[in-house]
């Protein structure tokens, strides 16, 4: 018998590598073997105390199996590639967390981060998509299709999309809107799984499967 696949999205990281790294291991033990695939649904960097290991991390796991690793593109993500345009651009980085990824990098400012890491951040996706969910970072506007859906409303959405249960076709896993209780928000078309590791909260993974739309458990790490 064919055994049933499972996904292990992960909500926002924001240099918490600890924490990540401690999930890891649960998601590789609760496997046991089987054929997984993780999808990180972005913001793995800022804010956090090391932003610096998280890419390393979740780079090298990407590069050694891209098939089953899944990285996707978060606001924090962006805002740290448009701070190389424009010090407006750099300043609001600065101001929402970026000082930290720097910090983390031993960097003076974001042209000294590693030009590997840098070019890996700029292919990075906004959308996956399996049988049964949508995956991105933050959501969809309502009456667009996911597919054809803003760049920026990916990146960025939250009230017009986290307002009411909107139905896009297959179930919607985000993150980007902090859960402060630390638990995942679960909804009859979405899944929220930004539980807020870096506000002393937890860090996420949703088990999803190739059977169901809503996440059928939670792996959860806490600080």
């Amino acid at each position: 018998m064919q055994s049933t696949a499972l996904t292990y999205a992960i909500g926002d990281i924001h240099g918490c590598n600890e924490q990540l790294d401690a999930l890891l291991e649960r998601i590789d033990a609760h496997a046991d073997g089987r054929e997984r695939t993780i999808v990180f649904l972005g913001d793995y960097v800022d804010r956090g105390p090391d932003s610096a290991s998280v890419l390393r991390t979740v780079s090298r796991l990407q590069w050694s199996d891209p098939d089953h690793v899944v990285c996707l593109m978060g606001n924090h993500e962006r805002m740290l590639l448009d701070s190389l345009t424009t010090e407006e651009a750099a300043l609001h980085w600065l101001s929402n967390g970026g000082d930290a990824t720097l910090e983390s990098f031993g960097a003076r400012d974001v042209s000294g981060l590693p030009s590997n890491i840098l070019d890996w951040l700029e292919g990075l996706p906004t959308l996956h998509s399996d049988a049964r969910h949508w995956y991105v970072h933050a959501g969809f506007r309502p009456g667009t299709l996911p597919e054809e859906s803003d760049v920026h409303d990916r990146l960025w959405i939250r009230d017009v999309f986290l307002d009411g249960d909107h139905d896009f076709g297959r179930h919607v896993v985000h993150g980007h809107t902090p859960q402060r209780e630390g638990r995942p928000e679960r909804r009859p078309f979405r899944t929220n799984l930004d539980t807020g590791a870096v506000y002393g909260g937890a860090l996420t993974a949703g088990v999803f499967t190739d059977e169901a739309g809503p996440a059928d458990h939670f792996l959860q790490v806490r600080a």
